[in-house]
């Protein structure tokens, strides 16, 4: 009877967690097939990454262009979103984990990562195909229903910059390795439609031409997202390394920068200060 139990068990709980990416036989890590060792000094990290993600090896313009896709936001400085958390963290918690953790938490919609940027891009794209327009079509329509909700347009405008250096760099690249597709030009023509419609002059920002890139490799929003962790991870790292060994203990905000808007001094009720002592 036990052992019908047990058979039983294991059967009901085999093939529970599946998995195409990696192999442990006797001896060997097979990454989708290949032995981790040979791809090891034969493959960028980039590759690896494409391959983790996409099942099967990029060609080397693929590669070259994933791997210049991940220096769009290695780090932005204090401008960042996500470094200052980590050197806030780390000075009252000399944990650099945590330091790491906090950076990567403070990643999201509204910076530092391509996802916004790409749902509009698979968005517009679809709707190109559907209703077979022209990509300045599809441009026009994508904004006017942003600016008639009144939400910002996702991938486009910069603090600092007229021309964003890093998209700028990317839209090169991707010329040069043959992937200057449907989804750049997308992107392109929403920023030129948003300009003629709201008179503002402002360039497409690193985020968005990520993920116009990440698109044409054939990457899904989600991905793209965890795509731009990983390229943010050099800066948070390198943030929270100096943060450490600065010796400073406890960063506080500056109250030079600091503004208290509640009630002036105040004080409990008479009545409040009796029911409490009796």
């Amino acid at each position: 009877m036990g052992g019908e139990e047990k058979f039983s068990e294991v059967a009901l709980w085999k093939g529970y967690f599946k998995t195409a990416i990696t192999d442990l036989p006797p001896g060997k890590i097979l990454i989708r097939g290949y032995p981790l060792d040979e791809l090891m000094g034969n493959i960028s990290f980039a590759e690896v990454l494409y391959l983790v993600l996409k099942g099967e090896l990029p060609s080397r313009e693929e590669g070259k262009l994933l791997e210049a896709v991940l220096f769009g936001i290695v780090d932005h400085g204090f401008l960042s979103s996500a470094s200052p958390p980590a050197r806030y963290v780390v000075s009252g918690n000399p944990d650099p984990i945590h330091g790491l953790v906090s950076g990567i938490l403070s990643i999201g919609h509204f910076t530092g990562s391509p996802r916004a940027s790409g749902e509009m891009l698979r968005e517009a794209h679809k709707l190109m195909k559907d209703e077979n327009l022209s990509v300045e079509e599809t441009a026009k329509r994508i904004v006017e229903r942003f600016r008639k909700e009144k939400r910002r347009i996702p991938g486009l405008g910069h603090p600092l910059y007229k021309v964003d250096p890093r998209a700028a760099r990317l839209r090169q690249l991707a010329e040069k390795y043959g992937k200057l597709g449907e989804y750049v030009k997308l992107m392109e023509a929403i920023r030129d439609e948003f300009v003629r419609t709201s008179g503002k002059e402002i360039p497409i920002n690193t985020d968005g031409m990520m993920a116009a890139v990440m698109a044409e490799l054939g990457f899904d929003p989600v991905e793209m997202e965890l795509l731009g962790v990983v390229s943010y991870l050099p800066g948070i790292i390198g943030h929270t390394i100096e943060e450490l060994k600065s010796g400073q203990i406890v960063r506080v905000i500056p109250p030079i920068i600091t503004e208290y808007t509640g009630p002036p001094e105040r004080h409990l009720p008479e009545e409040r200060k009796k029911a409490s002592e009796s």
